[in-house]
């Protein structure tokens, strides 16, 4: 017997089939729900992103169209730059290659000096009976001159004179000088030095004469100039010298003024006496120094100053005869040197008193100096030196017109009058250092005794010295040094010397250095 088994049979037509293809696509339908946002989220972030971008290269873009603008402007700068500079191309060159010529030929000269100095210091030194160090200086000198007027000294002229003028050639001026190294004592190094030229006079010295200079008749050939000894212990230093007054210590540049200094007798004191004293330097904390200088100073008579010869061969000098030694002090401000070889700037005030007794006329007088100078170093390679003073009876110290004071003899013939002189002056000097090799110097100076008190004491049958009242210079030098021991010159003065009464008279110097150090 067959038994029917029930199988359920799916048709379209059944409702139960309907009801679970239904259920089918809802199920599908929710299945496929979350894939379809997450898609929707994915895409919205996607463009956010592309837009991000899109925005960024805008900025890019608009930032590299302004970089160009600004580099298209830049270009045209730089092409009417290189415009101008084409229009002006050969005097920027030249001006170039100048600068740099000068720059490398000065490199060369300061090797060339350095290396001749460092040859200097490997030679033998001379042998001192001390066994110490001794060396030999000098400088071997010609100088030749053309003067349009007279002068009182043709080859070294400091006064213009009325009459012709001369012209000539000297050896005299050359210079030999001595240096010694010595033992170390008080704990200090000690030192010499000294300076003789040529510039003395023959003749006969069984007289002497107190002044050391040219107008001394009687002096001898060779001549003592500067000489030094002293103990140094580091920043001070104590001395005796011959030398010119510290209260004086620049002195203008010249080739053909040696044996009598450049602007001597117009604003420059620089005669030479014996002092003793002492230097001390304070150090300050931008690298500069205050310097103090004091000495004792046994000043010469003025070269008018009438001798009297009694039983000694070489009277006492009015400083002398008073019994009591000059006194010079000296203040300077000193700027920081950067190198040994270089000048400094420096600023200083001096002062100077000294007691003088005349027997001639019977009669003392006081001698008296306020003094300033200045040494600036100038932009451009220029700088300024100069000195300027007003005193008393300075003709000592190579001013005052060549005078302490003015003396005339009274109607009676019993006595005289007398009376010191009051001066004022001084000089400048601008110098340029083109290069270690070449400069050029350019001076004035002028010694200006009071004509109202000269003026008592002029009378017509005085010489031209007596009644001179004023003495100016100006002058101008090139100096050249094809090397660190040859010097070569070409100098021009003009002296103008005025009398108290009368007509001035004045002299155009040319002249000619040629100079041989050693």
């Amino acid at each position: 017997m067959r038994t029917d088994e029930y199988k359920p049979t799916w048709g379209s037509g059944s409702g139960f089939c309907g009801c679970g293809k239904a259920l089918s696509l809802l199920i599908a339908a929710c299945a496929a729900n979350p894939c379809a946002r997450a898609q929707t989220a994915g895409s919205e972030i996607l463009a956010q992103q592309i837009q991000t971008l899109t925005e960024a290269m805008e900025r890019v873009q608009a930032q590299m169209e302004q970089s160009q603008r600004e580099l298209e402007a830049m270009r045209a700068q730089l092409s009417k730059l290189q415009r101008q500079i084409a229009q002006n191309e050969a005097s920027a060159a030249d001006a170039s290659t100048s600068s740099a010529t000068a720059a490398v030929e000065e490199l060369r000269e300061r090797q060339a000096m350095d290396e001749t100095q460092i040859a200097t210091q490997e030679q033998t030194k001379v042998e001192s009976e001390s066994r110490y160090p001794v060396k030999i200086t000098g400088l071997l000198l010609l100088n030749s001159f053309v003067n349009t007027g007279e002068v009182d000294m043709p080859a070294t002229p400091t006064v213009a004179l009325p009459g012709a003028g001369s012209t000539g050639a000297s050896v005299r001026q050359s210079i030999l000088g001595l240096d010694a190294q010595g033992p170390h004592l008080f704990g200090a190094r000690s030192y010499a030095n000294l300076r003789v030229d040529f510039y003395g006079s023959g003749g006969s010295s069984s007289i002497g004469n107190p002044y050391s200079g040219y107008y001394n008749s009687t002096a001898a050939l060779l001549r003592l100039r500067t000489a030094h000894a002293g103990l140094r212990w580091g920043n001070t230093e104590a001395y005796f010298a011959l030398d010119r007054p510290i209260f004086s210590p620049d002195t203008p540049t010249s080739l053909t003024a040696v044996a009598i200094p450049a602007l001597g007798w117009s604003g420059n004191l620089w005669t030479w006496n014996p002092q003793l004293g002492v230097n001390r330097d304070i150090n300050l904390l931008h690298g500069g120094a205050l310097r103090l200088q004091a000495a004792l100073v046994d000043v010469g008579d003025a070269p008018l100053t009438p001798v009297q010869v009694g039983e000694a061969a070489t009277p006492p000098n009015g400083a002398e005869q008073s019994r009591w030694p000059g006194i010079e002090t000296h203040f300077a401000l000193l700027g920081r040197r950067l190198t040994e070889d270089r000048p400094y700037n420096h600023f200083g005030i001096g002062g100077y008193f000294a007691p003088h007794f005349s027997t001639l006329i019977g009669h003392g007088f006081d001698a008296w100096a306020a003094t300033l100078d200045a040494g600036v170093v100038l932009p451009g390679r220029f700088q300024f030196t100069g000195g300027s003073y007003r005193g008393l009876a300075l003709g000592g110290l190579g001013g005052g017109a060549y005078k302490d004071f003015a003396v005339a003899v009274d109607t009676d013939l019993t006595g005289y009058y007398f009376r010191p002189l009051d001066d004022v002056g001084g000089w400048a000097q601008l110098k340029e250092k083109f290069s270690e090799r070449i400069e050029a110097n350019a001076a004035f100076g002028i010694d200006d005794v009071f004509a109202s008190e000269l003026r008592g004491y002029a009378l017509p049958s005085n010489t031209f010295y007596q009644n001179l009242d004023r003495s100016r210079t100006y002058t101008g030098n090139l100096i050249y040094s094809p090397s660190a021991y040859l010097l070569f010159s070409l100098e021009y003065r003009h002296l103008e010397s005025t009398p108290v009464t009368g007509s001035s008279a004045a002299s155009n110097i040319l002249g000619l250095g040629a100079g041989y150090k050693f």
